[in-house]
């Protein structure tokens, strides 16, 4: 019998099931076993315990949760309950803030990191956006707070834009605007992985031509890229205050007043695909190895 049972729900497309199978058997060397396809979508909670798939979750030692793309808002409603009882990586609470980029933009603004200048405005505050704009040069970025992989960023060059704008988030449920200034710089950006406090790598996408976005699900390009020392100690601070064990910290280089700016702090970034290794994008074993260890410190700390 192993000393300590985990759950796991990672990624299975990509390459994600290989990366499973290895963080497994390194699991099992170390006298950890493991219950795989956890998905909280499909848990129920009944007389103070959440079974999934015939688990009693909180008799878990640790659930490890890293799958973006199939999220549901009933399964991250769980995932918070969950967190009261049983250690998780990432943790709720630096996950849920990291989510949210106004809350995370304005944590790491008041802890000294450089972001875009951002404005945060009640829905009906048109007065608000309209000086915004005039302020920052005409060029501001529409962000949903919630998302990822580039979905719903506008950019707005000028009040015609804004003016389409305005009536489809008055047809939604959202009650506030949220915009950052467009920062010029020359469509590339820095991904830097960190796991556990621990430099794991650096790469960047390179937005399309005619376009501004970079995220690879909007149809930018991976590069090979090697951080400075400058990059790699602005991605650990971004990370240690946002208290997420593994993250994604998204940089670019702005042109015009010659400074890294913090994008976002991402609380799954995704392992290399079997494609973007055979680019030379070489990450995946070392962050494996930092994972593994991450969840067995975490066993341990549990158990003194």
């Amino acid at each position: 019998m192993s000393t300590y049972e985990i759950g796991l729900w990672i990624y299975q497309n990509g390459g994600g099931d290989v990366i499973q199978n290895s963080i497994i058997a390194q699991l099992q060397e170390r006298d950890i076993s493991a219950i795989t396809e956890l998905n909280l979508r499909n848990a129920t909670a009944t007389n103070g315990a959440i079974y999934c798939d015939g688990i009693r979750m909180e008799e878990l030692d640790l659930f490890f949760s890293y799958n973006a793309g199939q999220q549901t808002q009933y399964q991250l409603y769980l995932y918070e309950a969950l967190d009261r009882y049983i250690p998780i990586i990432n943790n709720y609470t630096a996950f849920s803030l990291t989510e949210d980029k106004f809350k995370t933009a304005h944590l790491l603004q008041r802890n000294g990191i450089i972001t875009p200048e951002y404005e945060l405005c009640h829905r009906n505050d048109v007065h608000t956006l309209r000086r915004i704009l005039k302020e920052w040069g005409g060029k501001i970025i529409y962000k949903p707070t919630e998302g990822w992989g580039g979905m719903g960023l506008v950019k707005i060059e000028n009040d015609a834009a804004l003016d389409m704008l305005i009536p489809f988030i008055k047809h939604t449920d959202l009650r506030h605007f949220y915009v950052e200034r467009f920062i010029d710089y020359d469509n590339t950006d820095f991904r830097v992985d960190i796991v556990d406090g621990e430099y794991i790598s650096c790469y960047g996408r390179q937005a399309p031509a005619g376009d501004w976005k970079t995220n690879i699900t909007s149809g930018g390009k991976l590069l090979l890229r090697e951080p400075t020392d400058e990059l790699v100690a602005l991605a650990k601070k971004a990370a240690k205050l946002t208290g997420l064990d593994i993250a994604g910290v998204d940089m670019i280089y702005d042109q015009e007043r010659e400074q890294y700016v913090v994008l976002e702090v991402n609380g799954i970034p995704a392992f290399a695909t079997p494609e973007q290794e055979q680019l030379g994008l070489d990450f995946n074993t070392k962050k494996i190895n930092a994972i593994v260890n991450l969840i067995e410190k975490k066993l341990n700390e549990k158990n003194k």
